[in-house]
């Protein structure tokens, strides 16, 4: 399969082009040049199957001509060796938790399939690689987890000063090895518009081969279809479902969409965000407005240029009415986000991380009658990820996970930097020497 660049569709190239180079030298992202519909009687088959067996049957369209069916099977059972359960709350309410990975977020089960396609990649060709990534929060954890220690590759990640959960800084900040860390004095934005600039930069390039893990890379996008399969193995047979993500860089929803495109039965999708609310007023005005991103207390999700938006378009023909029939959009305040973790909990007893509390709150707002259609949110990460906020909101702390208790006591180190692309340019060049 051949994968074509959202600015050029003539732009072609191979699986492994795509995820080396990362971003097309345009500047769009990549997408499949088909997307391939799975038979019926595999999508049934489904609800047999864990994680690895699900991701060979959904991922191989996309794989197998590169890699063969054992290197498949064997990154699958590498990579997602930890589970997504779907949690019942109330009637036909439920949560998918996809916090079970290392690191208590989401991003586990992109970057450690990420990890591995890339390491079996510099592998055969013996490249050394430089991994250059953005984050607000999970990515930068996840990735860094994901990548320490794979051979040929190093790992650099920037995120911005002040504005990550202390937990995910640790994450960041406390490995060493081959991954560095870069603290950025400015916003999310300036982070991920100087990792876009780098990847133009034809000159620096040439010194050092660069490859993106954020979900603009091709590699991120893919694994995140297998929990959508994931979830609805675990739903009842037969009903309508609607889906609720948090979202940021709308990585997560884009997968979502491409799932259901490949055949999984999803009724419809909320797009649930915080105070950053540019796809929610696309949806209500048609009009796509970038702007600078706000701080809010559902930290990974201040985007306020989301990366992803020119894939969903992608998938839905380009067509705004076609993306306004299939995604309802929601935008919530910090003050909403502090209620739906308090409702969340005085109701179903269950503690939810800001994040989750807002596809939460997606559901709340949307009107499909729950007596009918089964409504799914998705809860991105651990609420220990977020101590103050669910405090702030619960007047108690969230139970921390015992690997991580030791992880609060180290030491981390960063390099602060200020939002300036020759500043980041010179240390990438004397880094590489």
């Amino acid at each position: 399969m051949k994968f074509y660049s959202t600015k050029n569709t003539n732009h072609l190239v191979s699986l492994r082009e795509a995820v080396l180079q990362g971003l097309p030298p345009d500047n769009g992202l990549y997408m499949p040049t088909e997307i391939p519909v799975l038979p019926v009687d595999m999508i049934d088959a489904v609800k047999g199957m864990q994680l690895p067996e699900i991701a060979v049957k959904v991922l191989s369209p996309f794989l197998r001509e590169e890699l063969s069916n054992s290197s498949i099977a064997d990154i699958a059972e590498s990579a997602f060796n930890f589970d997504a359960p779907l949690v019942h709350l109330d009637e036909n309410l439920y949560t998918l938790e996809l916090f079970h990975g290392p690191t208590l977020a989401f991003k586990d089960f992109a970057a450690r399939f990420m990890a591995r396609l890339l390491g079996n990649f510099i592998e055969e060709c013996q490249q050394k690689l430089t991994i250059l990534v953005a984050t607000s929060g999970d990515t930068g954890s996840a990735v860094a987890q994901g990548f320490y220690k794979v051979a040929g590759i190093d790992v650099v990640v920037l995120y911005p000063s002040g504005k990550v959960s202390p937990l995910q800084e640790k994450q960041m900040t406390t490995l060493g090895g081959n991954i560095s860390v870069l603290e950025v004095n400015g916003s999310f934005d300036d982070c991920q518009a100087l990792v876009k600039r780098a990847f133009l930069d034809a000159e620096l390039r040439k010194s050092r081969a660069l490859s993106s893990a954020n979900s603009i890379n091709i590699a991120r996008l893919l694994p995140q279809t297998i929990y959508y399969f994931r979830a609805l193995a675990q739903l009842p047979v037969g009903q309508p479902v609607i889906v609720s993500v948090p979202s940021g860089n709308f990585g997560n929803l884009t997968a979502g969409v491409l799932a259901r495109k490949m055949g999984l039965p999803i009724n419809g999708f909320i797009a649930a965000t915080n105070a950053n609310d540019i796809v929610p007023n696309y949806i209500h005005s048609g009009t796509f407005q970038p702007k600078p991103s706000l701080a809010t207390l559902s930290n990974a999700m201040d985007v306020g240029n989301p990366s992803n938006f020119p894939r969903l378009l992608k998938l839905c023909n380009e067509s705004y009415d076609a993306l306004k029939q299939l995604i309802d959009g929601a935008a919530f305040s910090d003050k909403a986000t502090l209620d739906g973790i308090r409702k969340l909990y005085v109701d179903y007893q269950y503690v939810a991380d800001p994040h989750g509390a807002i596809g939460f709150l997606g559901l709340e707002s949307n009107e499909q009658n729950r007596d009918t259609f089964c409504h799914v949110f998705l809860e991105t990460a651990h609420p220990a990820k977020f101590p103050d906020v669910v405090f702030k909101a619960l007047n108690k702390e969230p139970d921390v996970p015992m690997q991580f208790t030791d992880l609060m006591n180290k030491k981390g180190s960063a390099v602060q930097i200020e939002a300036t692309y020759e500043i980041l340019r010179d240390w990438l060049l004397k880094d590489s020497g």
